[in-house]
């Protein structure tokens, strides 16, 4: 790789992280290219970027970012996309899924954040999540009437006959 393509790759990859609320570094030793073109389809069905760069190239795009603390060592992949939570939930997913694939560390909104604190915003409810439940309390009155006026007219034609 040139000088230049790298001075390239590392803008990309700041602009990338910079826009992105989440960012997700994982370790990857040991997969096979199947394994990782699995998750770099989930990851794209889920609108993420996905990318496997060197350590000081991704050190170099996360201080353009305006983001410090993160800590590269050995073989990273970079995830990022702009719902934490939905892009937490995708690597966590398939971290269950393979053993090999390990959470290290992210950003969350600009901040450095452990494995664990990925993993929290995995458990989360996603936003569709969010909104069928909001939607089913706003909705629960009106369900709660109509079954009662239904109750009512049964008994109204039950005294009726």
């Amino acid at each position: 790789m040139t000088r230049s393509e790298k001075e390239q790759l590392v803008a990309q990859l700041s602009d990338a992280f910079a826009n992105a609320n989440c960012v997700v570094i994982v370790d990857f030793k040991g997969m096979t290219v199947k394994e990782m073109e699995g998750f770099r389809k989930i990851g794209y069905e889920a609108g993420l970027g996905a990318r496997v760069i060197k350590n000081t190239l991704a050190s170099l795009a996360f201080k353009n970012a305006g983001v410090e603390g993160v800590e590269l060592v050995d073989t990273n992949m970079a995830v990022w996309g702009e719902d934490p939570i939905t892009t937490a939930k995708a690597v966590a997913n398939y971290a269950k899924e393979n053993d090999k694939f390990v959470i290290k560390g992210g950003v969350i909104d600009k901040q450095a954040v452990d494995a664990a604190k990925i993993i929290e915003y995995s458990k989360l409810a996603s936003k569709e999540e969010l909104l069928g439940m909001l939607l089913s309390v706003w909705t629960a009155p009106l369900r709660n009437f109509a079954a009662g006026l239904d109750a009512l007219a049964r008994k109204k034609e039950e005294e009726a006959a």
